[in-house]
């Protein structure tokens, strides 16, 4: 946040009311992490921001074996909506629920909207969406089906339909969900599960869109070190596709970022300006992590193999992670989150 001003809990948005920076979500010091007898998304409440959750239905997804010796699927494709995003989803809807707003407002490329949709639904929350027109059609029609969602389709890419969605959400008192600080906290909650299962993993290889992901993971890792969780952390790293790569531009550079124009069939992390790239680079370089791309044809060779050997449906994004394993094929024990399946 660059005004470095704090809120309680109770301040009911995600964004800075002086400067209109991304917020974060800082914990009590004395909170220590530590493995939960049961591994599931709701073992992990106590390591979530402060909230009477309704304990709706995410994550507790499996680790998959693959057949090359050391490779782990983390499988996200079994969440209620199909994807990784259900985890922030739950955080932020309950959020909204509990500050008592009757309507929330979300840029998307297809995959977050639907999960808000269908969390909206469950809570009776109007959900206003902001979406490219290039976005995958299936996609748009499921958020609509699902909860009626009142969807606008922008001409431009995700970071136009953000700009949108920002706008609407302080116009009309709605409450700005996507890719902030609530919807970080619960995406941890994959590396949690992750590391229980497996205990020791030399590295992580994760999907980039808007890097939502790519910093928690990191902030996870890290928070699990610190409590001496896990005793070394795992070399973490994110995956663009070649032609939306504007993290692993400026990370490979060491300039700032700059927005790009995407250009790639693989829709979910079509993004153009990663909303947490500032913070997922300073924490890549403090960790020892990293950046790659991968093309569009590896991802599609990815996905077939995906579905022909473990019957994973998994979405172009979705097979970033794989795409990336085979082009580095990092030595020890890795995990490769598999983020979204097909709709």
């Amino acid at each position: 946040m660059k005004c470095r001003e704090k809120y309680e809990s109770s301040f009911p948005s995600q964004i800075c009311g002086n400067c209109d920076s991304l917020l974060n979500v800082v914990y009590d010091e004395k909170k220590k992490f530590s493995y939960t007898r049961e591994n599931s998304f709701w073992s992990y409440e106590a390591f979530m921001p402060d909230c009477n959750y309704k304990r709706l239905e995410a994550g507790s997804t499996n680790v998959v074996i693959a057949d090359e010796y050391g490779l782990y699927f983390k499988v996200e494709t079994t969440n209620p909506t199909k994807s990784f995003k259900d985890r922030g989803s739950v955080i932020e809807l309950n959020k909204a629920s509990e500050y008592g707003y009757t309507e929330v407002a979300c840029a998307s490329t297809g995959n977050m909207a639907y999960s808000i949709a269908h969390y909206s639904r469950i809570l009776g929350i109007k959900v206003k969406v902001f979406i490219s027109k290039h976005a995958n059609r299936d996609k748009i029609k499921l958020i609509k089906g699902t909860h009626d969602a009142d969807i606008t389709e922008i001409d431009g890419d995700f970071t136009d339909a953000q700009h949108e969605a920002i706008k609407y959400s302080k116009k009309n008192n709605a409450f700005l969900t996507g890719d902030y600080c609530y919807r970080k906290e619960g995406q941890k909650t994959a590396i949690f599960e992750a590391m229980h299962d497996l205990r020791s993993v030399d590295t992580i290889i994760l999907p980039v869109g808007n890097a939502t992901l790519l910093a928690g993971a990191l902030e996870a890792v890290k928070y699990m070190k610190r409590n001496n969780t896990i005793k070394q952390i795992p070399k973490v790293i994110g995956v663009e596709a070649e032609g939306a790569r504007p993290l692993y531009a400026a990370f490979k550079s060491g300039m700032p970022i700059i927005r790009e124009k995407p250009d790639t069939a693989a829709d979910a992390i079509a993004v153009g300006f990663p909303t947490f790239g500032e913070e997922s680079i300073r924490l890549l370089r403090e960790l020892d992590g990293d950046m790659i791309t991968v093309s569009d044809r590896e991802m599609q060779e990815e996905a077939a193999k995906l579905k022909e050997m473990y019957n994973i449906d998994a979405e172009l994004g979705g097979a970033a992670s794989v795409a990336a394993y085979r082009k580095l094929n990092p030595e020890g024990k890795t995990i490769a989150l598999v983020s979204g399946g097909k709709v």
